[in-house]
Parts: C-alpha cells; sequence; structure tokens
C-alpha cells in the first residue's frame, strides 16, 4: 500500500506540473509575436550590474531565480521548451517524470537547500534544461525553428547570455542535460555541439578530449577541467619545482629595465603556455572583451572552491599576470609587443581589471615557478646585470639627448666636425715632422 502511494503521489505531481506547463505553452501559441519595430531599453543597459557573480540575461538553476531583472527570459524558456518537444516527439509529461526522478540527486547538488516546493522545482529544472539543449541546438546549426530570436540575433544579448550560462551560481548538474538530450542528439554529439558553440567565444581553443557528461558537475566545471595547460606547461612539471622560495615576479616595467624582454606566443593553443628563453618571455596572446572579467572570476572562483579536488591553473594565470602588470606602463609595454589586444579601454582599466581580479586569489603558484626562478636566475647572472645597465644608459642616451630628428643629426654632424678636426690635426702634426 505505501508503494501505491507513493506511486500515487509522483503522478499527482506530473500531473500537476504538466498541467501548468501546457497551459504556458497554450499561452505562448495564442500570442503571436509579430517584428518588434519599437523596442525598450535592456535592462543591463538601465542599470549597470557590477557584480561578476549575478547573471545579466537568464536565471539557470534556483539561487537566482525569479529575481526581478530575470523574469524577461521566462517566456523564451517557454518558447524553446515548446521547439525542444517538437524535436524529441515526446510528451511534456515525461520529461516531467525524468526531472522528478532525479530530483533528490539534484537538490543534493546544491550547497545550500533549496527551498522549492516539489511542482515549482521540476518545472524550473526541466524549462532550465531544455532552455540549455535548444540553444546549443539552435546555435549549433543556425536554422532556429522560430523565425523570430532575439537570443541569437542580438550579439550584445547573445554574448552576455553565453557567459551567465558559465556563471557559478547559475549552473545546473550535467546529469540533466544527460538525461533529457532528444533520442536524435548522442551524448557524444552533444558534447561536440557544446564545444562548437562555446569554443570561438572562449579565448585559446585547447581541450582534452571527453566522451561522457557525468563524470563534471556542471558546464563551468567541464570548461575548467578541459582547459588544461598542455605537455609544455604540465602541472606535474611545476610542481617539481615546490621547494623554489621565489614565486613572485616583478612587473613588467621592472623587468624591462632589468633586461628581460617580452613577445607575443602567436602560435600558442593554450593561454597558459608561457615561456621564458634566452632573456625573452613568451605570453599568448591575451584579448580583452567586455565579458572577460566576468568569465576569468567565475573561473577562479569555481577553483578556489574545488582547489582540494583539481588543479589551480587559472588562479596560478591570474596571479602571475598580476605580478607582471602593476600599472598602465606594464600595460603599455605588453600592448606594444601583440600581447593584449584590446581597442575599448585604455591601459589604466586594463591594468585595474587584472589587479581587481587578482586581489585575494590564493594558489601555490606552482605552475610558473620556474619561469620565476629563471628570470631570477637571469636577472643575477653578472653579464647580464651589465649588459642590462648598457642598455639603460643607451636608452637614457637616446630619450634624453636624441627624442627629435634634428637632435640626432646635429650630433652626427657634430661627430663629423670632431673627426674632420683631427684629421686635421693628424695631417698638420705629420707635415712639421717633415
Amino acid at each position: 500500500m505505501e508503494i501505491s502511494g507513493e506511486a500515487d503521489s509522483d503522478k499527482a505531481i506530473v500531473d500537476a506540473v504538466t498541467r501548468r506547463i501546457r497551459e504556458k505553452l497554450e499561452m505562448l501559441i495564442s500570442y503571436v509575436r509579430s517584428p518588434s519595430c519599437v523596442f525598450q531599453v535592456p535592462n543591463h543597459l538601465r542599470s549597470v550590474n557590477d557584480d561578476p557573480y549575478e547573471p545579466q540575461i537568464v536565471a539557470i538553476g534556483p539561487l537566482h531565480h525569479g529575481k526581478p531583472h530575470l523574469i524577461a527570459m521566462e517566456e523564451h524558456k517557454i518558447r524553446y521548451l515548446r521547439s525542444f518537444l517538437l524535436r524529441s516527439d515526446e510528451s511534456v509529461s515525461r520529461y516531467v517524470q525524468i526531472i522528478l526522478d532525479l530530483e533528490v540527486n539534484v537538490r543534493n547538488s546544491y550547497a545550500e537547500p533549496v527551498s522549492h516546493t516539489t511542482e515549482n522545482f521540476v518545472e524550473m529544472m526541466l524549462l532550465d534544461g531544455c532552455f540549455i539543449i535548444e540553444f546549443l541546438c539552435r546555435m549549433d546549426r543556425f536554422d532556429p525553428i522560430d523565425r523570430i530570436d532575439v537570443i541569437i540575433g542580438s550579439n550584445h544579448m547573445l554574448n552576455r547570455l553565453m557567459v551567465d550560462l558559465l556563471l557559478l551560481e547559475n549552473q545546473l548538474p550535467l546529469f540533466i542535460l544527460q538525461k533529457l538530450l532528444v533520442p536524435n542528439i548522442t551524448e557524444v554529439e552533444f558534447i561536440r555541439m557544446i564545444f562548437d558553440v562555446f569554443g570561438p567565444f572562449l579565448p585559446r581553443r585547447m581541450y582534452a578530449p571527453i566522451d561522457n557528461l557525468a563524470t563534471f558537475m556542471n558546464l563551468l566545471g567541464l570548461f575548467h577541467n578541459i582547459w588544461q595547460p598542455s605537455d609544455a606547461r604540465g602541472v606535474s612539471d611545476a610542481l617539481e619545482n615546490g621547494g623554489s622560495k621565489k614565486r613572485f615576479i616583478g612587473c613588467a616595467t621592472d623587468l624591462t629595465e632589468a633586461g628581460i624582454k617580452f613577445k607575443s606566443l602567436v602560435d600558442a593553443n593554450n593561454l597558459f603556455d608561457i615561456k621564458f628563453k634566452n632573456g625573452i618571455i613568451e605570453i599568448p596572446e591575451i584579448r580583452i572583451g567586455d565579458e572577460t572579467e566576468r568569465l576569468w572570476r567565475n573561473l577562479i572562483a569555481y577553483e578556489q572552491l574545488t582547489s582540494s579536488r583539481g588543479p589551480q591553473h587559472f588562479s596560478n594565470y591570474i596571479a602571475f599576470m598580476d605580478d607582471v602588470i602593476d600599472s598602465a606602463k606594464d600595460v603599455e609595454i605588453l600592448r606594444s609587443r601583440g600581447i593584449i589586444v584590446n581597442r575599448k579601454v585604455d591601459d589604466e582599466t586594463i591594468a585595474i581589471l587584472f589587479n581587481k581580479i587578482g586581489k585575494n586569489v590564493f594558489c601555490d603558484r606552482a605552475l610558473y615557478a620556474d619561469i620565476v626562478e629563471d628570470v631570477d636566475k637571469h636577472c643575477e647572472d653578472k653579464w647580464n646585470r651589465w649588459m642590462s645597465k648598457w642598455n639603460q644608459w643607451m636608452a637614457n642616451l637616446w630619450d634624453n639627448y636624441f627624442n627629435t630628428p634634428w637632435a640626432f643629426i646635429s650630433f652626427l654632424a657634430a661627430i663629423m666636425l670632431l673627426l674632420l678636426a683631427w684629421t686635421q690635426t693628424v695631417y698638420t702634426v705629420l707635415s712639421y715632422y717633415k
């Protein structure tokens, strides 16, 4: 009788959630939207949100669900669910039952207790999971079922939404997506879609091969774990330098004055593959965009919370770059070498960006310990120190006395006059003795 009672309870929940979703789908179908010609200013333009962990376009999961500035996307989730159902040719009740069966595991996936009722929780997870899958399908195939898609059609909104899907507090367990995948999309195909859609949006395409979503907690964890340093900059190699006492490197200005040169590593496949050889620090190109800070901050936050279970290569990278970039002058050095690429903000803003992101980042600093040690040895070498002083002297001479073309021409003229005077003196002395 108890088993029968539980089955009846589950059926009642499935029926209730199915009925609610069908009502929303019917309301959506009865409302035919025409192409917009009068627009409202988007919320993210009315009030700039300085919280890098707060979603700006869409709420995924329970932590930000129901916030006023995210309510508008709930209608789009219903629209995407309708398209998802057309692709799968399955009933709403089937997917409601799938989520209901996962409810306990899903709730346990969140660090804090989730207060939503079972019906609200199941509906929310179904809409959010189907939204992510349908969004990836549309982005991958470029043939949205709806003729009007305000999300994909706006680059400004699209960029923010894609970062929203990677925010630490805006996640749902990947095993939900795994269970919801429609029959005509295999798990391997879905993983390929994730890479193809997010790949061009993210810096450097260096992926570790995967074929099972269940091994990752969420989308943010997936991208963090596949964004690994290459073999040339392996964590295990760096950890061997654990005995090195010095883990901090000087800023670009000080290093340049010490004779260290900077170069952009154009052919790098990986963001983390920083190299040092023959007095030159090679750093892969860094493209600074509107969403760079939000993305990096959430990747670092993920590492800080999971440091006991995985590597901290983003924290190591930001800590290293925060050392190298201390002021706008440091940014100017890196930008002039083609390392930092940005056309929207000034050098001071970029310096503040790196200093803000690097603040309160705790890590072992092992990834670049060998570079820090090699740079330190290079600067302490007597010959290198002498050459550094010579270069500084020549640079100061050029800046102070040859800062204009006429100054250099005057210098050459003076040298010529001295040579002529010296030559005349020599001939005079020789003729006297003859």
